[in-house]
């Protein structure tokens, strides 16, 4: 039997898996992405990324292209059922640990456009839009998928290794029998996307608002330039559908603006869910993005999830295509991902379950709690304090607070001017220690040493001052001299000396061989 044609076949080339051809891309792995529809979809739907996301756009190389269509993501004040504050979501101040704004809100269609342009410059990546997958079939050493293009042409491809990201009604899922489970959430509501006049933005709020209102919650926010967003509840007997229609629409608007006063943009009514597959592999067919999982929108975390997916999959991909790790490495996919998912998602229906409440005593009841946990004063929580971190799978075996967790990319002097760490080493693992003694611990030949010092000196490793004092206020925190970093920047483990050091070093060879 020949060699497959490609490495990889990824399903879908919405956010999560153009960002996976980006990266396999760069990879120089033999990639085939398909999507049945041939654009961009011209409408906002995604809102939010945050810091994690454009580190990752900046290791594939769009940053610069994405970066004009974002914007900071305002605070989120949360007001309760007599219209006081009860609740406040906001930002960290500079220095930035990841380099980036921690929240940011954009415009998806240009993002996506970049995503895909960018893709399709690897020369590894082949692109065929206008295509859908019918079937899909797997043996020992490949998966099959049968295709058809939107001129009637068929054939079957075959590939190493499948994956779906293909969207919450994923045809990858439902052939290969992936089942979701169901976490426990289910509210109907209304998405208005406008364009808003200068004297209409004159009249709204200047941050980003939940109204926990028993009567019909909603949400007010903050997108770049004049793009503005209402999430509004659709209440019990409510036709949902109905509730689209422009008269409607500006009557749900009509406590904040006017036809006058902006242009409908997008109007469309979800059924807000919270699920995860249970099983996000199956041998040769792998799934990531919504094809794996659906959350509510609350913290803006949906596309950032599919994001991170990939970003954990790609470098894992690489190494079983390459010989260097066993096909196992792949099933610490599922293991991180699906608990991470799931213990964010708990987050986030518990704050939908919050904006949600719709009997009067109880939403009483709810903000008296939140004031009083609070002190009586609300204070700012910032919003990436919500991200759990990794808790199972390729980490090290000895616990410490540190692993899972991701590390920071500061600032350091190049050339005479500063540049983000990651644009000089990379993205393959890592050791950073702030302790030049540890530069001598024996090391596997793909694992980079960073040293952060002001005493650069040639013993193989790279030398860098930082200027803002991220990586040693991180150090400081966590209590230790040493981090072995992953591909996706997540601390695999930490170590005081060089005998720890070179114990973990010791595990994870083991672990990924």
């Amino acid at each position: 039997m020949t060699d497959p044609a490609f490495d990889v076949a990824v399903v879908g080339f919405g956010p999560a898996g153009a960002t996976l051809a980006n990266l396999l891309g760069k990879a120089g792995v033999r990639t085939l992405v398909i999507d049945k529809s041939r654009d961009v979809y011209d409408m906002p739907r995604a809102f939010a990324i945050d810091h994690e996301i454009m580190r990752v756009f900046q290791n594939i190389g769009i940053a610069e292209a994405v970066a004009p269509h974002t914007s900071p993501f305002t605070a989120s004040e949360y007001y309760g059922a007599n219209g006081q504050l009860i609740k406040r979501l906001g930002s960290i101040a500079p220095p930035y640990p990841l380099g980036w704004a921690p929240n940011m809100v954009f415009t998806q269609p240009p993002v996506e456009a970049a995503l895909r342009a960018h893709a399709a410059r690897w020369p590894s990546v082949t692109i065929e839009l206008g295509t859908e997958l019918k079937g899909l079939a797997q043996s020992s050493d490949r998966a099959t998928l049968d295709l058809v293009r939107d001129d009637g042409n068929k054939r079957s491809v075959d590939a190493r290794y499948a994956v779906g990201c293909d969207g919450a009604w994923s045809t990858v899922r439902t052939l290969s029998d992936l089942s979701y489970l169901d976490l426990q959430f289910d509210e109907p509501w209304l998405v208005v996307d406008l364009k808003v006049s200068e004297h209409g933005l004159a009249k709204l709020p200047d941050v980003s608002i939940q109204y926990c209102d028993p009567q019909r919650p909603a949400t007010y926010l903050i997108g770049p330039g004049n793009h503005r967003r209402w999430e509004i509840m659709v209440l019990p007997g409510e036709d949902r559908r109905e509730m689209e229609k422009d008269e409607h629409v500006w009557r749900l608007l009509s406590p904040w603006l006017s036809p006058a006063d902006a242009a409908l943009w997008r109007c469309a009514s979800y059924q807000f869910h919270a699920l995860v597959a249970e099983q996000w592999r199956k041998g040769r067919v792998l799934i990531a993005g919504d094809a794996a999982h659906q959350q509510p929108p609350f913290t803006g975390q949906g596309m950032c999830q599919g994001v991170r997916d990939v970003t954990n999959l790609a470098w894992k991909l690489v190494r079983v295509l390459r010989g260097s790790s066993a096909g196992a490495l792949l099933d610490t996919y599922t293991l991180e991902r699906r608990e991470h998912v799931k213990r964010l998602t708990t987050v986030i229906k518990g704050i939908g379950r919050l904006i949600c409440e719709r009997d009067p005593v109880a939403a009483s009841a709810r903000d008296e709690r939140l004031l009083a946990e609070a002190g009586g004063k609300v204070k700012t929580q910032p919003r990436q304090d919500l991200i759990p971190p990794l808790v199972e799978g390729l980490l090290s075996p000895v616990a410490h607070r540190a692993n899972g967790t991701i590390f920071p990319q500061p600032r350091v002097e190049h050339g005479g001017k500063p540049v983000l760490l990651d644009d000089m080493t990379g993205t393959g693992f890592r050791i950073v220690t702030n302790d030049a003694r540890l530069a001598g611990v024996p090391r596997p030949a793909d694992v980079a040493l960073i040293v952060i010092d002001d005493a650069p000196r040639s013993n193989g490793a790279l030398h860098v001052r930082e200027t803002e004092g991220v990586v040693a206020a991180w150090f400081e925190r966590f209590g230790c001299k040493a981090a072995i970093v992953r591909p996706d920047h997540y601390v695999y483990g930490v170590a005081d000396d060089a005998t720890q050091l070179a114990s973990r070093l010791s595990a994870l060879s083991a672990a990924i061989a």
